[in-house]
């Protein structure tokens, strides 16, 4: 589905990114794991448009959406539930949801998809008439996540989805990412710091260090690694 190859990008003259290679397929949880300042969120970047690679592939069902706009990539079906949520605070849950709607398709599908936002959280729906920035941090997540999920994503990139939230929370999170693959068919790109929770829910991972990838394998391959053990987990 996904085939990311020879991705450089930066800012201005400044490169971050060196010779990234990495792949999804479809219906699989693909953790991008790093320390803060490895290169991760200038990869999400340059994935989703909001930075134009400066050499390098990325292919999303054969077509390469490497110069092409935000818009566009959103379009073809990549989704993001960007770092730090960025919901509107004083719009309530379900105007938020409905920006998720954001072209015709996605529109006529609004009622369908959202009643299963609110099966996936039904917390959501009891707050529906709540303005977004009274929720907690955990519930603006889950609003974030539901959110993308009404914009029928074919990859849905969560960006450091444990970010200031209670482990129980990240773990609700991530179940429902977990049943997103398994259920819908729908890939899955986890960009996290927090590599152990990654490693439990994703299939594969690749670790970044320095702006290019140091390592990869499956998720049980990694968390046995030496490298990981001492550099991450702290063992």
């Amino acid at each position: 589905m996904l085939k990311v190859q020879g991705l450089r990008a930066g800012y201005g003259a400044i490169n971050i990114l060196w010779d990234i290679d990495f792949q999804i397929s479809e219906g699989e949880i693909v953790a991008i794991l790093g320390s803060n300042g490895a290169g991760k969120t200038t990869m999400v970047r340059a994935l989703t448009g909001m930075i134009r690679p400066s050499a390098g592939t990325v292919e999303f069902n054969g077509e390469d959406l490497a110069k092409k706009s935000s818009r566009y990539i959103l379009e073809k079906g990549i989704v993001q539930v960007p770092e730090g949520r960025q919901i509107f605070t004083e719009m309530t849950v379900l105007e938020n949801l409905e920006m998720g709607a954001f072209n015709k398709k996605t529109r006529e599908a609004f009622q369908e998809n959202l009643k299963t936002a609110y099966q996936r959280f039904p917390r959501l729906e009891e707050r529906s008439r709540q303005a977004a920035g009274t929720l907690s941090g955990g519930e603006q997540q889950m609003l974030a996540v539901a959110r993308a999920l009404i914009g029928m994503p074919q990859l849905l990139i969560l960006d450091e989805p444990s970010l200031g939230l209670a482990p129980n929370i990240v773990d609700d999170i991530l179940q429902v990412a977990s049943d997103m693959a398994r259920k819908d068919n729908i890939s899955v790109l986890l960009v996290e710091q927090d590599i152990t929770k990654a490693l439990a829910c994703a299939d594969r991972g690749y670790v970044i260090e320095n702006g290019r990838i140091a390592l990869e394998g499956s998720s049980a391959e990694l968390s046995a690694n030496e490298h990981v053990k001492k550099a991450y987990l702290g063992i």
